[in-house]
């Protein structure tokens, strides 16, 4: 356990942060299911939907540095490439 005060305090706020960033992340790979779920079952315009609520979140995840930039466009690009498979 520290004992600067300093420390104390980046240690809770250190906690905070781990935990909103295993919620994001939990709700991100939530949101990655739904397209899956949904392209399995062929429901295109419903995978329309959950392919951008996705892409949204995949954004927000690599501007607050959850996921690398790269990681995250690989993500959305096989996403997109499997709604392009079902759409077609």
């Amino acid at each position: 356990m520290a004992n600067i005060k300093s420390a104390i305090k980046r240690g809770r706020t250190n906690e905070k942060r781990r935990a909103q960033n295993a919620a994001f992340k939990s709700d991100l790979r939530r949101s990655i299911k739904v397209f899956n779920a949904k392209a399995e079952e062929k429901d295109v315009e419903g995978a329309k939907v959950a392919f951008l609520v996705a892409t949204k979140k995949l954004d927000k995840a690599a501007n607050r540095g959850l996921f690398h930039k790269n990681a995250a466009n690989r993500q959305k690009s096989r996403l997109q490439q499997r709604l392009n498979e079902i759409s077609a």
